[in-house]
């Protein structure tokens, strides 16, 4: 009998302790950008440790943050000159080498200057998503890029939002470019009447 309490408790005490762990992954919030450089600094070559060249993200699925992302590194000893180090929800999925066969012509090519990565992706959501003009929409999806920009590193903020006629389905309303240095906007070219 002892021992049937035994087992039964200690079936319980796992039970809680397994739901306690998915609570927690649950609530744990995606790496920034900025974080995701760091992990992915482990699976390039010391040539290429913090030198990004490009930050970007597929749409984001249920939230406003997308949880894949590509952390391009510059690589001078590959072809294109570029290590590619894929993440889903914080976790590598994949290195390789992209063919940026353009980007070898023009700045694309060379690091972000690191001295003005100072806006992370979270911030850079939350300040395009405050856009006035989306003021009355129901924001779905983003999708982010980090790239080289007239005068430094931009954040290219691409926003969805629910159709108002089937709120199930989203429509681009736009991009919001903005400074990761300081979060100044460079550029606002959004239309909320496509959620109509």
């Amino acid at each position: 009998m002892k021992i049937k309490q035994k087992n039964f408790a200690r079936k319980i005490l796992v039970s809680a302790a397994m739901t306690f762990s998915t609570a927690c992954l649950a609530l744990a919030a995606e790496p920034t950008a900025f974080e995701l450089v760091k992990l992915g600094d482990q699976y390039v070559g010391v040539q290429s440790k913090d030198k990004v060249v490009q930050i970007r993200s597929e749409k984001s699925i249920g939230s406003l943050t997308p949880d894949i992302w590509y952390v391009v590194y510059y690589d001078p000893d590959s072809t294109f000159k570029a290590v590619q180090v894929k993440f889903g929800a914080g976790q590598k999925m994949d290195v390789s080498h992209p063919g940026r066969f353009l980007e070898l012509f023009d700045d694309a090519k060379d690091p972000l200057d690191a001295s003005k990565l100072k806006i992370d992706s979270d911030k850079a959501i939350k300040l395009a998503t405050a856009q006035p003009l989306l003021k009355k929409l129901t924001l779905k999806a983003t999708q982010l890029r980090l790239e080289h920009g007239d005068t430094g590193p931009q954040w290219r903020v691409k926003i969805w939002a629910a159709k108002l006629k089937d709120p199930n389905d989203d429509a681009d309303v736009g991009t919001v470019i903005l400074s990761s240095e300081d979060g100044s906007l460079i550029k606002v070219d959004l239309h909320p009447n496509s959620a109509d």
